[in-house]
Parts: C-alpha cells; structure tokens; sequence
C-alpha cells in the first residue's frame, strides 16, 4: 500500500518500540521520498534514543501525547504541508471509541486514493479466546470502522490487491481484517 500510494508523509499513532517507524522509513528512502510521523502516548527514553540514534532518524518525527489529544493533533497540524499526500496508520489503542476519535480526527490527513488504516481489527474475531477481553465483540477497530464509514460518504472499506501473488490464496490472513479505507474525495 505504501509502495501503491507513494506518501509524501506515513503517520502512524502508536510507536511502542518504534520498529514499524523505522519500517517505513525505509520504504521511503528506497522510494527516495516522504517522511514518517509517529505518535505516542508515551516514548520511552530507550526507544527514543534508538530512534533518533538510526541511519533513517532524519525522516522520522515523533510526537508524544495522545493521539486523540487536540493539543497533539495541533502539532501535527503544524508539521504538515497541504499539500502532502498521506496515509495514516492507527495502532495505538484499540477500543471502539478511540480509533472512532482518531479516524475523525485524522481522515484529514489523507490524500485522495490514499488509506487509512485501523489495525488489530482481529479482536472482533478472537473475542472469548484466552487473553481477551469480553467486550472485543463490539468494542475493536472495526466497530469504529463502521461507523465511521456510516457518518461519511468520503471514504470507502476497500482492501488493497495483491501487487504480486502466484498462490491460490486471494483474501489475506491479518490481523487488520477490515481495516482499509480508501479516500475516494
């Protein structure tokens, strides 16, 4: 998808060890362009340090709050230029009301024929295995997905194609089921 949408910036909400950051980073360096944004409640100091300590540190911005938080979103505001393509990535906390809060809040944020992305939407299929948490039935990312979509005509639930498969297997094995949408104006 990334490849596919070639962002002028990849704002992803949850950091955690800050991998997925350096991830993408790479992908745009090998593009040869674009910029990441990543977003935390908290950044710990280790993982800080290894962020800004990495080959690809100066494509990588990081904001520490909220993702939900206006006053975070403000900053975010003020690192991006209009007319930057994006795509957003949403990975911070999975509950129903705050990936609604965030896709409000960041649907701006992405370029038409771009994507947003709700990850973990699995927590809906898996509710009632061990380790999870009885509500997971209706309070995941794709509950939030729905009504998101059901509040909006700008955006639509489209899964992205395979760019390469010689297998036999066309609909993929994620955690993030149901979690694509596509600006479409």
């Amino acid at each position: 998808v990334i490849f596919a949408t070639k962002p002028d910036v990849v704002v992803e909400t949850g950091i955690a060890h800050g991998g997925s950051l350096i991830f993408y980073a790479s992908l745009l360096a090998a593009m040869g362009k674009g910029s990441v944004v990543g977003i935390d409640v908290e950044i710990r100091r280790h993982n800080r340090v290894a962020i800004e300590t990495h080959l690809l540190s100066h494509m990588i911005e990081m904001i520490e709050g909220s993702s939900i938080d206006p006053n975070v979103i403000a900053k975010l505001d003020s690192k991006l230029a209009e007319d930057k393509r994006g795509i957003v990535i949403l990975d911070s906390c999975h509950t129903k009301a705050h990936v609604l809060a965030e896709l409000r809040a960041y649907a701006k944020y992405v370029a038409l024929d771009s994507y947003i992305v709700a990850c973990d939407g699995i927590m809906k299929e898996v509710a009632g295995a061990p380790r999870t948490e009885a509500d997971w039935k209706t309070n995941n990312p794709q509950a939030a997905i729905e009504e998101f979509l059901s509040e909006r005509d700008d955006f639509i639930l489209e899964e992205p194609t395979f760019p390469f498969n010689e297998g036999e297997i066309c609909e993929r094995v994620t955690y993030w089921p149901n979690a694509f949408l596509r600006r479409i104006r």
